[in-house]
């Protein structure tokens, strides 16, 4: 119907064009008619050259002379005596009548702007019906149906067995219900997948459509709230009358926690928008009349903060962990995007796995990126080993600023801290061994050390964290003992050393001073609408005071424990920083080596600095180190970007 008004109204529109454009070019005459004026006209009667005229109306005259054709306006009081005039002249004088327009004119004088209301109107009826950007359709859903040509199957996603078999049930059920029918069985209404950000879980739910072969809508949870009350309702609403027009369906909701939060408690309210919103989802999900066929797949990273009745059975009935990959999982999604890339036999994708714990598939994505961008800004046409090691280090730790001029004190400085790191990091039984120390700023770090675990952990011992501590305070402990000072360079060290002891004593109960306790909520849980935002603290002012002495006396304890090592081990300390001011990176095996009083090898550099810029660099240092050796400056690695020149990884 509404493609039948339309092409009317084009119809309409032509014909009405057509007609305009034929009488304009009926109304040019076939010959060029030339104006007179009234003076000439009286000229040409009295000279006797007016072969014949013609009165039309009142008003106007036409005629020849000496065979050209001519026209001309007359007073209509002067009709008289020119009739007179060209009597005595023996004139042929005929007359008309003044002409009127056709009698199709006339209709369409009248028809023409009734056709173009009717236009109108069509135009903005089609506006209000038309999509969720249209005028007047806020309450319709933007939801959008997947019509990518190329599909996403379970192929196209690395690792993640356990959670493949889990929707491989949903794809089966869509594919041949009667297998589960016949047995008595009913395919779950709703699927949560849960996990940290990047981890794929959008990836998953495309693979889900692809499998399947079935109508897939994708909508993010913020597209259902507007400014307009009523709004996110009426399109949850029209998302599910969609959804039953295309049974067997998928619907994905992406960032459910955006419209599924807890409701009642706090700030919200019980008539926000928000609740509208979610009381319409959970009636369509599991309400009085039943969605048959449809299968709701939500994704979320903050479960913590749903609404009781999303999670329920007969609404979302399965959640699905999408978690972080592990080191086989990143191997393989590592694999999956250097396909595209051309790389050297020697890029080993095991021992990149290995360098990379805690990464996610988009960090893994990104890693990939950024060899093949640090392979082309070389020059080269394949991504070798190289790239990828310092690609890791530049997602980690940040770029590399290579043209920062820093003076030798400051150098010397960073040297001794990260040395610290790098050796009890090397000396503790529980830490994890140093894969690499650098003493090149990156980001807002001055320097770096960069620990390997061993094996991916799901747990960590007391022993563990109290030697992660203890690598921590490193740092800080190295700049005390070798040059009696301490800087701000041990910020970030000493929070995430805080961090981890109060997390132990509070969350973890291994303090032996409180005993197996959670006391308080955990570090990580933020207050937010819709969750009671007075339960803050479970313990008493007496039990607090005790927390921080605890707190106090483990990372005294791992500081002590720092400062033996290094103590003991100085002529170690004073090897690694002489090799660090040389080499301005040491690897995991000239670490090794250096313990083991062999000679190491320089490292392979990137980009060799040029003569010139190599004197150019020294002249800086030497003329700074000359102006502080006046007395100008004090050291502060808090200056400019340096504010955190050790990002361990955690």
């Amino acid at each position: 119907m509404k493609k039948f008004a339309k092409n009317i109204g084009f119809y309409l529109l032509l014909i009405a064009l057509s007609i305009l454009i034929a009488q304009f070019f009926m109304q040019q005459g076939p010959q060029e008619i030339e104006e007179f004026t009234y003076t000439n006209l009286l000229q040409e009667i009295d000279s006797g050259n007016i072969d014949r005229i013609t009165i039309i109306g009142s008003e106007k005259a036409e005629g020849t002379v000496d065979g050209r054709e001519f026209s001309v306006n007359v007073p209509p009081e002067d009709i008289p005596y020119l009739l007179q005039n060209l009597r005595a002249m023996d004139v042929n004088i005929s007359t008309e009548p003044e002409p009127t327009p056709p009698w199709w004119m006339n209709i369409l004088g009248y028809m023409f702007p009734i056709l173009i209301l009717i236009i109108a109107w069509v135009f903005i009826m089609q506006r209000m019906q038309g999509g969720g950007s249209q005028m007047m359709s806020f309450g319709k859903s933007k939801a959008k149906m997947s019509e990518s040509e190329k599909k996403v199957t379970f192929d196209d996603v690395a690792n993640y067995e356990e959670v493949k078999e889990e929707l491989l049930e949903v794809v089966e059920f869509l594919k041949n219900p009667r297998k589960f029918s016949r047995l008595g069985a009913e395919v779950p209404k709703g699927i949560l997948l849960v996990g940290p950000p990047g981890t794929g879980k959008t990836l998953m739910a495309r693979a889900v459509a692809g499998e399947a072969g079935v109508p897939f809508f994708f909508i993010s949870g913020s597209d259902f709230v507007e400014m307009f009350v009523g709004v996110g309702a009426s399109r949850v609403r029209d998302l599910f009358e969609q959804g039953k027009k295309n049974s067997p369906c998928i619907i994905f909701v992406d960032e459910l926690d955006s419209v599924g939060r807890q409701r009642g408690a706090g700030l919200g309210g019980g008539h926000d928008e928000r609740e509208q919103t979610l009381n319409q989802l959970l009636n369509e999900m599991d309400g009085f009349e039943p969605n048959e066929g449809i299968i709701l797949m939500a994704a979320t990273n903050r479960p913590d903060v749903l609404d009781p009745a999303l999670l329920r059975p007969g609404r979302f009935d399965r959640q699905v962990l999408v978690d972080k990959p592990d080191v086989l999982g990143r191997r393989l999604i590592l694999e999956i995007h250097m396909e595209d890339k051309p790389t050297t036999d020697e890029v080993d994708t095991e021992i990149l796995a290995k360098r990379t714990p805690g990464f996610s598939g988009a960090d893994m994505e990104n890693l990939a990126n950024e060899a093949a961008i640090l392979a082309a800004r070389r020059g080269k046409e394949t991504i070798t080993m190289l790239e990828f090691d310092d690609a890791i280090d530049r997602v980690i730790a940040g770029p590399a600023k290579k043209s920062r001029v820093i003076s030798e004190k400051e150098r010397n400085l960073v040297a001794y801290h990260e040395t610290g790191h790098a050796l009890l990091g090397e000396l503790l039984e529980h830490a994890d061994r140093t894969h690499k120390v650098s003493i090149i700023p990156r980001g807002r770090a001055g320097g770096f050390t960069i620990p390997l675990p061993e094996d991916d952990r799901n747990f960590m011992t007391r022993r563990e964290l109290l030697d992660r501590v203890t690598a921590l305070l490193g740092g800080r402990v190295a700049e005390s003992i070798f040059l009696e000072d301490i800087s701000t360079g041990a910020q970030n060290d000493l929070e995430r050393a805080t961090q981890i002891v109060r997390a132990m004593i509070t969350e973890y109960g291994m303090s032996e001073k409180l005993g197996p306790l959670t006391l308080g909520q955990k570090h990580n849980e933020q207050v937010f609408l819709g969750r009671d935002i007075s339960r803050q603290q479970n313990y008493s002012e007496s039990v607090a005071a005790e927390i921080d002495q605890e707190v106090s006396s483990l990372i005294e304890q791992c500081y002590r424990k720092a400062e033996t090592l290094l103590k003991d081990n100085s002529h170690y300390v004073e090897k690694i920083v002489k090799a660090l001011k040389e080499h301005e990176t040491l690897n995991a095996d000239q670490i090794k080596k250096i313990l083991s009083d062999k000679e190491i090898e320089p490292p392979k550099k990137n980009e060799e600095e040029s003569v010139s810029d190599k004197e150019e660099k020294q002249r800086s240092i030497d003329k700074e180190t000359e102006e502080e050796s006046h007395g100008k400056g004090n050291l502060n690695l808090q200056k400019n970007d340096q504010k955190n020149p050790d990002p361990e990884l955690e």
